[in-house]
């Protein structure tokens, strides 16, 4: 490795004075003078290198020696580095080392009759629905690739079509600044088996590790869902002047238990940027069950949209009917929601006209800003009229997807589409900053932040006190700042 390779040499030597089995991935110390393309085309970062390991063990070498070093050293923790519209692979600063676990790859264990699986950082969703086929758990799926990871996701809050991840995980493993391995949650102990059970006893460090700097999380206990007997899709849709009407419908259903999973809504706009658009909002609304149950609540939910008269068209499918053939969205949803993410990367494609290994270095431009709002129908329509002020100011159009986290909050995912030239992005961009502007100032706040918006943290957070404290316990235990500097801090 050359010195115009190589740009921490004094690192380099520590890892080397390390022996085996350091020696056989140094090799993975890729200097780079910025990271790599990202499909935001936020700005890139300066990077050191990349260094990937492919054991816990040498995470925890790493962490150490990065810890120890005379000189200071950033480490960029990633999973498979694909969180698209939000950064990609990018440091939240400059001058950092990406750590790259996708190499941690092993599903280390399996327990179908009690609901988990243990999951390293590189095990995708595809990944995982494939190990479990045929069985009858199924995990909670997202509407991403089915190349991307199941732990990443989780640890920075994504929705999947069940629910948030941050439910599906019950136990992390995480090596802390100075190499301590240490495992909160939940964990299986073959010699004291016990029912699963995140919180434990007395304060539970859990919650500390998400979207979290503290420590550099290497595994995570997952609960899988029991596998529904029969699911349904019903399907809706309607007009834009009837969406206040539509959506009180909706949560009410959502509220008597009439709907199962996430609840989703694709507004005009966004159907059009997924390939899948008719003009008008489309619903999704899971049912499943027992057979008879399943064909109970669609013919209830059938029967009260009809009599509503909001719905412009009513129709109901599971994943298999031939009719959703071509219709990418549908075909999507429908296939998620039982556990498959196998048609995801179809829809990416039809979005961005790549796949899942080509979308940060070529296609379209993709941005993501995604904020909490209550479930209601007055919310959820100054929501849209938040995104016309948008359009009639930078030109760009913003589709939303209405995700029901559960009867009271929305997860309202906005998306950006835009082509990949230096005047698009700018515009692009320039539509994420107000929406920013516009959404925090009527109290709609997101939560996860793209690597361009870190700073906002402090000012989108409800109690400065809690903040101090959070970063009293990461100078506390990382005083170098070794670990994401500028992440979520």
């Amino acid at each position: 490795m050359t010195q115009d390779q190589l740009q921490d040499a004094s690192l380099s030597e520590m890892l080397m004075a390390g022996g085996q089995p350091f020696k056989t991935w140094l090799a993975g110390l890729v200097a780079q003078v910025a990271g790599d393309d990202n499909v935001g085309m936020y700005r890139p970062r300066s990077r050191k290198g990349v260094i990937r390991p492919n054991s816990v063990e040498q995470v925890r070498d790493v962490l150490r020696l990065a810890s120890q070093s005379e000189e200071s050293v950033a480490l960029h923790a990633l999973s498979t580095g694909r969180n698209w519209g939000l950064g990609s692979r990018e440091a939240a600063q400059d001058a950092s080392l990406a750590l790259d676990l996708s190499g941690l790859k092993q599903v280390r264990a399996l327990d179908l009759d009690a609901g988990w699986a243990v999951v390293e950082p590189g095990v995708t969703q595809g990944q995982l629905a494939a190990l479990l086929a045929g069985s009858p758990r199924m995990i909670n799926v997202t509407a991403s690739s089915a190349h991307s990871s199941v732990l990443g996701n989780g640890v920075d809050r994504g929705v999947g079509l069940r629910r948030q991840r941050v439910e599906d995980l019950v136990g992390l493993e995480v090596v802390l600044p100075d190499g301590e391995v240490m495992r909160v949650g939940w964990w299986p102990d073959a010699e004291r088996p016990s029912p699963v059970y995140p919180y434990g006893l007395g304060p539970s460090p859990l919650q500390l590790f998400f979207q979290s700097n503290l420590g550099v999380v290497t595994a995570a206990v997952v609960r899988l869902m029991p596998r529904p007997e029969a699911l349904r899709v019903v399907r809706l849709s309607f007009a834009r002047e009837r969406l206040a009407e539509a959506i009180d419908v909706l949560q009410r259903w959502s509220a008597q238990g009439m709907v199962r999973g996430v609840l989703k809504v694709y507004d005009a706009t966004a159907g059009a940027l997924y390939g899948g658009g008719i003009g008008e909002y489309l619903t999704h609304v899971c049912v499943d069950g027992t057979a008879a149950v399943v064909e109970a609540m669609t013919t209830v939910i059938l029967d009260e949209a009809n009599r509503s008269g909001l719905f412009l068209h009513v129709s109901h499918s599971d994943q298999r009917d031939p009719r959703l053939s071509g219709n990418v969205v549908a075909e999507m949803v429908a296939s998620a929601y039982a556990g498959d993410p196998s048609r995801n990367d179809t829809l990416l494609q039809a979005t961005l006209g790549q796949d899942a290994e080509n979308i940060d270095a070529a296609g379209r431009g993709w941005l993501f800003f995604l904020p909490l709002i209550p479930f209601h129908g007055e919310a959820i329509d100054r929501a849209q009229r938040l995104l016309a002020q948008v359009y009639d100011e930078t030109g760009v159009h913003c589709g939303a997807t209405i995700n029901a986290l559960n009867s009271d909050v929305i997860d309202y995912v906005v998306a950006i589409k835009f082509e990949r030239n230096a005047d698009e992005a700018r515009r692009a961009h320039q539509a994420l900053d107000r929406l920013y502007q516009l959404f925090s100032a009527a109290g709609f706040i997101p939560y996860r932040l793209d690597v361009d918006h870190q700073d906002w943290i402090d000012g989108l957070s409800p109690d400065q006190a809690a903040r101090d404290f959070v970063r009293g316990i990461k100078g506390m235990l990382d005083p170098r700042a070794v670990i994401a500097p500028g992440r979520y801090a």
